[in-house]
């Protein structure tokens, strides 16, 4: 239809049916184009849909927008209409200008952006020149006096700094957006604050922040929450030296530390806790330290302050005025200003101070006698459970649970991100710029994941053998999920960690030295003909190995006395812990991966060969209960049955044996069950290990959601 009006009420119907269903509506686009290019390229319009000297500008826009819907137009249609469409918004930039006719100025710019989200959709495939066009466009809109306009400029700039090679362009225009952040309308400022956020990168990430910083001073109150927000975002994201992130989030506490949320300084601390190289921590302390010793400083502040020197405080403990008794003293005297919450984490704090030095005990003992009949629960939990645990537990057991907390869980997407999500919508720039992680931050999990192999004992590789699907049923996925992380006030809580104590003492004297030492073992004879089944191949035992029935009968090696301790942490580890080293020596090394859904749970143990030769004869015996029906399967020959009596299986150099155990609980219990390993070696000796498997009542427990 040639009539304009027609044309534009079928527009706004053709625009919704598309977004419906977009593919079928993909060949209308050749017929948009010519439309569109009669009314900007010849300027074909009937008098009576000029507005001020422009063609239809409604029209104009309802079509733009319909192209919108189809990012892949430059490409999928033939060479004409994809040469005529980018003539025509390449017009439509270059003739839009400023008019002295308010109106007009509306009209026309109603157009233009609508051209410029064009080809924002088109992201890359838009042609480069365009691109840089559009954004020289937009950087002088930015600097217009008209409010509306400087508004359009702001969230269209945004939109196109994002792609992949615009941000350059934009970073151009930083003082002019810096200048925006001040403006008088709200809406304005806002649009600033998400074009820095997105150009932003690790070049001008420090005077971005520190601008940003500096205008929190005078920043209204609707608009310091996400300004603290994005601040702590772009500080973590590009911060190449993690103790200006720390000093940036205390300068943000300290100017505005009501809108820092728990969520902001839960973020501080898994950093802190998750970097050990370098000097970090001990910085972080140290910092610390010096931002709690006034009188008055922000209750954000004392509860960073409190988790980070109970963790790290031994860091700094040598310095000059920074001993356990002074962190103490600098941390008590908010005790009476801060609320219950700040408080639970003091506690746990005192107890870890009181661990580590002697001076601090009689200091922290008058607090938990106080505050054993508090009204609150927690706080009252807490003292009760800390003033008793050294009567009531070994030293040993009470130094293993006020250990360092173990790094945090790694998650794809961080509580701050999730935060801005929540808050902004998916469809927002500083949303999508916020997901993308940053080469720093990719340099910096980089790190962590050598540092953590540094630190870690070398491990059995696990190869997992193919389960039936029952099995695959009761296994639970290794995927993280997107969800905040866990609130650090309630990882150092005291009941979590006197449980943690319950639990490992129930099992202090699961490995007793008199029965480990020197055991006994039976005589099994070995046949040097019997294969083994591991990873999916059948090796042949070597025939070079001592006969226990021979006169010369192997000599009896126990596990020594001198490993017992460490038998005992990694047995209280285990319980915990998803997956770990259960024992190891010179000769083997035993891995525990278990996992758990109500009253089922699966455990995969590995024995790995960590000797220059191969274990013969090895068979493992494990104890079952009455209350607890298990399944066993294994390589071949490995597990020795009370009324089979198993010959044993080879386990050569370098490699592993296996064997996947299905348990299901049927009434409470209080021991671990046991596990009995028996090898022989070249060297003529016959090893007999009793051990305890990590399998005890508090695995069967789940939390629950409140």
């Amino acid at each position: 239809d040639q009539h304009l009006g027609v044309l534009t009420s079928v527009m706004s119907l053709l625009s919704c049916l598309a977004s419906q269903q977009t593919p079928e509506y993909e060949g209308l686009i050749p017929h948009v184009v010519h439309i569109l290019s009669k009314l900007v390229m010849k300027k074909n319009c009937a008098r009576d849909y000029l507005y001020y000297r422009t063609p239809s500008p409604w029209l104009q826009i309802k079509l733009l927008k319909f192209l919108q819907l189809y990012p892949n137009a430059i490409e999928n249609n033939t060479a004409e209409y994809t040469s005529q469409l980018i003539n025509v918004v390449s017009k439509i930039m270059i003739e839009t200008d400023v008019s002295e006719s308010i109106n007009k100025s509306n009209a026309d710019h109603a157009i233009l952006f609508e051209a410029v989200n064009l080809i924002v959709v088109w992201g890359p495939t838009c042609p480069v020149e365009m691109r840089e066009g559009a954004m020289k466009i937009l950087g002088k809109f930015i600097s217009v006096r008209e409010p509306n306009i400087r508004y359009l400029g702001l969230m269209t700039m945004a939109k196109l700094a994002q792609i992949e090679g615009s941000v350059e362009g934009a970073k151009k225009h930083q003082a002019t957006v810096l200048v925006s952040l001040k403006d008088a309308d709200i809406s304005v400022r806002r649009r600033a604050l998400d074009l820095l956020f997105v150009i932003c990168d690790t070049d001008n990430a420090e005077r971005i922040v520190d601008e940003l910083v500096a205008h929190l001073v005078v920043a209204d109150a609707s608009i310091r929450e996400e300004m603290v927000l994005k601040i702590a975002i772009l500080a973590e994201k590009y911060a190449t030296d993690l103790r200006w992130y720390v000093d940036t989030i205390l300068k943000l506490i300290s100017i505005s530390g009501d809108y820092v949320s728990d969520p902001i300084w839960h973020r501080v601390v898994q950093i802190v806790t998750n970097h050990p190289q370098g000097d970090l921590q001990g910085y972080a302390a140290a910092t610390l330290f010096v931002a709690v010793s006034p009188h008055r400083a922000h209750e954000t502040t004392v509860r960073i302050a409190a988790y980070i020197l109970g963790e790290f405080g031994f860091l700094i403990a040598e310095r000059p005025g920074m001993s356990g008794e002074e962190q103490f003293r600098v941390l008590h005297q908010h005790w009476f200003t801060v609320d219950m919450q700040t408080r639970a984490i003091l506690i746990s704090t005192y107890a870890k101070l009181a661990n580590l030095y002697e001076e601090c005990r009689p200091l922290v003992a008058p607090v938990f006698a106080r505050s054993k009949n508090s009204v609150n629960v927690e706080i009252q939990q807490r003292c009760a459970e800390y003033a008793a645990m050294r009567e009531a537990f070994s030293p040993e057991a009470v130094e293993d649970l006020l250990r360092e907390m173990p790094p945090f869980e790694d998650r794809r997407r961080s509580a701050l991100e999730l935060r801005l999500l929540e808050t902004e919508g998916e469809n927002s720039a500083a949303v999508a710029k916020a997901s993308v992680p940053s080469a720093v931050e990719e340099q910096r999990a980089l790190q962590m994941m050598q540092h953590a192999q540094m630190m870690q004992p070398p491990t059995i590789e696990e190869e997992e053998e193919p389960l039936s699907p029952s099995q695959s049923a009761n296994q639970s996925t290794d995927e993280p999920e997107d969800e905040v992380a866990i609130s650090p006030s309630d990882e150092n809580g005291a009941s979590e960690e006197v449980s943690e104590e319950r639990e490992g003492n129930d099992q202090e004297e699961v490995y007793d030295q008199d029965e480990i030492s020197n055991q006994p073992a039976e005589d099994k004879k070995f046949d040097s003909e019997d294969a083994m089944h591991l990873n999916g191949a059948v090796r042949n035992a070597p025939t070079t190995f001592a006969n226990p029935e021979r006169p010369n009968s192997p000599k009896m090696v126990g596990i020594p006395k001198e490993l017992i301790p460490a038998m005992r942490k990694a047995f209280s580890n285990l319980t915990t812990s998803p997956s770990g080293v259960l024992f190891e020596n010179s000769f083997l090394q035993v891995g525990v991966k278990h996992e758990y859904v109500g009253a089922q749970g699966r455990l995969s143990v590995f024995f790995g060969n960590l000797h220059d030769t191969p274990l013969a004869n090895f068979k493992v015996r494990v104890d079952q209960p009455d209350h607890l029906k298990m399944q066993m399967q294994g390589t071949q020959n490995l597990i020795d049955d009370e009324e089979y009596d198993s010959v044993g299986c080879m386990v050569a150099t370098k490699t592993q044996a296996k064997l996947l155990i299905l348990v299901e609980v049927t009434a409470p219990f209080d021991d671990a069950p046991s596990m009995r390993i028996r090898f022989d070696t070249e060297e003529g000796e016959h090893h007999d290990y009793p051990l305890r498997l990590p399998l005890v009542a508090t695995c069967f427990m789940e939390p629950v959601k409140l």
